[in-house]
Order: structure tokens, then C-alpha cells, then sequence
């Protein structure tokens, strides 16, 4: 399965409408969001995604509330671990919580930065997809995750 992955969207819903209509174009199979969506309304957006999704909160997102309950509960505190076709997830907004060393897990997907990037490191793949609003850098950026070979690939939107 190839899974959608992106943070740091911060209320710039063109950008977000891109990142949606390449998810969809590329029919992942999944979507996750590292955190930072800001205010309710980007929920507008995400929905419009053809396949489930799931995030969790970030530090700027000051209306949980809000957020929580629009997502019909998609979005909850850091970190979510999961199985995804096999594989061992956790996705969290800014790695520096946890000791990402320690986790359990095959893929650790993480924002918060704004930088993205793609390692490996003591047998696991992590992933930050930078951040899709391009406001700090002027580059909006998601990565698409294959499950099946454990890779990841930075696009620019």
C-alpha cells in the first residue's frame, strides 16, 4: 500500500487541495498527518481524500476541540501507533517526545521541523514529509510511504 503523508499544513488550504488531489490521483490507500492543521475548517479539505486518514495534533493547533470533533475523532493526542498492511507505525508531530530509538515500530513519521526528510536508522525508516503550507521555506512538500518496500519519496507540490 502506498500511504499520503503530510504535516505542517497550518491553514493554507490551497496547498492542502493540492496535496489531496495528488493522494487521490496517485490512489494511496491511506493518508496520515503529522499535525499542525491550526483551525477546523481544514477538515473541509481532508475529506475530500478518496481513502481513510488519520493524524494527530500538533503544538499550533490551538482549537483540539474544534479539530477533534469535526474529524469524527481522525485526530488524537501524539503518538499513534498503528498497523498499516503489516507494518508498524507511529506517527507523532515532534519526534524530540519520544525516544524514537526505542520505539517499536518499522516507520516513524514525524513533522514539526518543517524540513523535510527520509533516513534510516537502527533498522527503522523515518519519515518527515516537510511542510505542505510552504509558508517558512516557500517549498510545500508531502512524501508518499510504500509500505510493501519500506521507502519514502519527498514530492513538491
Amino acid at each position: 500500500m502506498i500511504v499520503g503523508v503530510l504535516s505542517d499544513t497550518h491553514d493554507n488550504l490551497p496547498k492542502i487541495e493540492k496535496a489531496v488531489r495528488l493522494f487521490n490521483r496517485k490512489k494511496v490507500g491511506s493518508c496520515l498527518h503529522a499535525g499542525d492543521y491550526v483551525a477546523p475548517f481544514v477538515i473541509d479539505k481532508l475529506v475530500k481524500l478518496s481513502c481513510p486518514w488519520q493524524g494527530v495534533f500538533g503544538n499550533n493547533d490551538g482549537e483540539k476541540k474544534g479539530l477533534a470533533l469535526k474529524s469524527a475523532g481522525a485526530i488524537v493526542e501524539p503518538p499513534l501507533r498503528l498497523k498499516l498492511d503489516g507494518r508498524r507505525v507511529t506517527l507523532i508531530h515532534d519526534i524530540a517526545a519520544i525516544d524514537a530509538q526505542a520505539e517499536a515500530a518499522d516507520i516513524v513519521i514525524f513533522g514539526h521541523s518543517h524540513r523535510p526528510e527520509v533516513r534510516r536508522d537502527a533498522g527503522k525508516l523515518f519519515v518527515n514529509p516537510g511542510e505542505c503550507c510552504g509558508w517558512l521555506s516557500g517549498r510545500s512538500t508531502v512524501a508518499l510511504l510504500d509500505l510493501q518496500k519500506i521507502t519514502a519519496v519527498i514530492i513538491r507540490l
